[in-house]
């Protein structure tokens, strides 16, 4: 198994290059050395404090973006100006590749959920790559067909869950992420980004949200003490029944 180095670490300690960057990256690992020395001398590494906006919907899309360290949303307005966040980036994760291979321009905006560290590849780049070596275009093909299950998980989610059922499954993705154990079963989720954000993600109100966290604490399944969501005991929460 690959030993992927946490992104973090890293760069608190030093600021690597960016060939070692991408050797440890998931959708990069495996590629021999001399495809990581093409792919790395046209890469630009990014910055992006909270709130700064990647690029609007409409823009040209010149190539992709991966996710190192912090969040990314993805949103759109609606006609009625709300705001409809599609998806949230984590880090490991790329984003606007599917436009890229389109060639369309971008039919979401992108925006930092918090400081964020980003390498964006030139379109350019990644296609002369795939046109090298099939076993890249296996693995990003792979990333657009998980990206798809998990656009259909949500709808499945929107139309057929309950608020409860929503929140919960958010709750238990977020204990893969930013998690401080407490114990065997307990846990305490420190949330990056705001509930508003999250409720939006999920299809419903701020208000819908923050109810449906009341109750949830009113039936001991969760704590909430700011952005932390402390959970007692996970199998309960897994085994939630409305």
């Amino acid at each position: 198994m690959v030993d992927f180095l946490p992104l973090e670490r890293m760069a608190r300690k030093h600021s690597p290059d960016i060939k070692t960057l991408l050797a440890n990256q998931p959708l990069f690992s495996g590629l021999p050395s001399e495809s990581i020395t093409r792919i790395a001398q046209d890469v630009r590494e990014l910055r992006a404090t909270k709130g700064e906006v990647l690029f609007n919907r409409g823009d040209e899309c010149k190539g992709m973006h991966l996710v190192l360290v912090g969040q990314i949303k993805l949103s759109f307005i609606s006609p009625h100006g709300q705001e409809k966040i599609v998806e949230i980036i984590r880090p490991n994760h790329i984003f606007g590749e599917a436009v890229m291979f389109m060639e369309r321009p971008y039919v979401v905006s992108a925006q930092a959920l918090t400081d964020s560290w980003l390498l964006f590849f030139p379109k350019g780049v990644i296609f002369n790559e795939l046109e090298r070596d099939p076993f890249l275009a296996r693995k990003m093909l792979a990333g657009l067909a998980m990206r798809l299950h998990q656009l259909i998980s949500d709808i499945e989610g929107y139309s057929l869950h309950s608020g409860k059922k929503r929140i919960i499954s958010y709750l238990l993705q977020e204990i893969s992420g930013d998690m401080l154990p407490c114990g065997d079963h307990t846990f305490t989720i420190k949330l990056a980004i705001n509930k508003n954000t999250i409720a939006s993600r999920l299809s419903m109100t701020q208000e819908h949200f923050s109810r449906i966290l009341h109750e949830l604490a009113e039936l001991g399944l969760i704590a909430v003490q700011g952005k932390e969501i402390h959970i007692p005991d996970i199998r309960m929460l897994q085994q939630y029944e409305d």
